[in-house]
């Protein structure tokens, strides 16, 4: 992870704290429970539960750096100084695509909060990059395996 700040909107940084807390005072307890049990089947050797078990351990403790690294390097967004006029991190936009005449919402966000299916854009992304600093209006070009995709700007809405 690099150290560049991470840009987060309350709810993305809400949600994020809540995983943190999740892993460390309900999952390491489960993991806790699991190895002793599995030990207590002895020859840790050929122990698939114990290896499963210190697997999902070491997967589960990853997560929790990435997630305290991101948390120190959180900068959340002022739901206050999103503008309408202008995209921007915490925008929610709605675009008409071009060639298919069909509308679609996406709220552009940080790539920690990133979700396709839930309609949030990274800013990183090729269609986030476009859009940023764009008015309603402008035509957007974004480059697709399938070819270029261009999309109208109808609305920028606030939180």
């Amino acid at each position: 992870m690099s150290n560049e700040e991470v840009f987060l909107t309350e709810e993305g940084l809400a949600k994020l704290e809540a995983e943190l807390k999740d892993l460390k005072t309900v999952k390491r307890k489960e993991l806790a429970a699991r190895l002793k049990l599995a030990i207590s089947y002895g020859d840790l050797k050929e122990n698939s539960e114990y290896h499963s078990a210190k697997n999902d351990q070491s997967f589960m403790e990853t997560r929790v750096i990435i997630l305290e690294k991101m948390l120190t390097k959180a900068r959340v967004v002022d739901a206050k100084s999103i503008s309408s006029t202008s995209v921007s991190v915490g925008s929610i936009v709605i675009l008409n695509d071009i060639e298919y005449s069909e509308k679609i919402e996406y709220r552009i966000v940080g790539p920690a909060e990133a979700d396709v299916l839930d309609n949030k854009i990274s800013y990183e992304s090729p269609l986030g990059k476009e859009l940023l600093n764009k008015k309603v209006g402008n035509i957007i070009s974004v480059n697709a395996p399938m070819g270029v995709i261009k999309y109208e700007l109808l609305e920028i809405r606030a939180l």
